[in-house]
């Protein structure tokens, strides 16, 4: 059972990773559960304030994610079409076969959004898109350190554990 929770575990922790910048995948709350998959085997000691501070974190983040690219936009005059160009920017920028597409279809897509709202000033939308694009990046950079540093734990506390989480009973 240890190994099956471990599996489901690093999967989940790899799946928080890609869901830092996969706007369909809830990275922070992935890498959570992957956490607590390690920590529900009996291989590895319960410490539940670890297990419970990371939820609180990836809870925050999790809500922040929301409210950053939100902040960025407004800070800088855009509207929430600026808000919605830059999510499906980056869906766009992921499949597109272009170098730097992840970076390059968030600011294209908040740009076009903008233009969409108010298409009679250029030098407003250019900057209400790059509000956007950097609340989006502000945003993605925090989850991707959360969840990078989940992964980090995740790792050194199956290598701890390493001979009790594969042990053959």
């Amino acid at each position: 059972m240890d190994i099956l929770l471990f599996t489901l575990g690093l999967m989940l922790v790899i799946l928080g990773i890609l869901g830092s910048f996969l706007p369909v995948l809830p990275g922070p709350p992935l890498s959570w559960l992957g956490l607590a998959m390690l920590y529900w085997t009996d291989a590895v000691d319960s410490e539940p304030w670890i297990l419970w501070g990371a939820f609180a974190a990836a809870v925050i983040i999790s809500v922040l994610d929301y409210a950053i690219p939100a902040m960025g936009t407004k800070r800088f005059g855009g509207s929430q079409k600026g808000i919605w160009g830059t999510n499906i920017g980056l869906v766009l920028g992921i499949i597109a076969p272009i170098p730097l597409g992840v970076i390059i279809g968030p600011f294209l897509g908040a740009l076009a959004g903008e233009l969409l709202h108010d298409s009679t000033n250029f030098k407003r939308a250019f900057r209400a898109a790059t509000g956007s694009f950097l609340g989006f990046l502000t945003s993605t950079f925090i989850k991707l350190v959360y969840c990078l540093v989940v992964a980090a734990y995740f790792i050194y506390q199956s290598a701890s554990h390493a001979s009790a989480i594969f042990q053959t009973s």
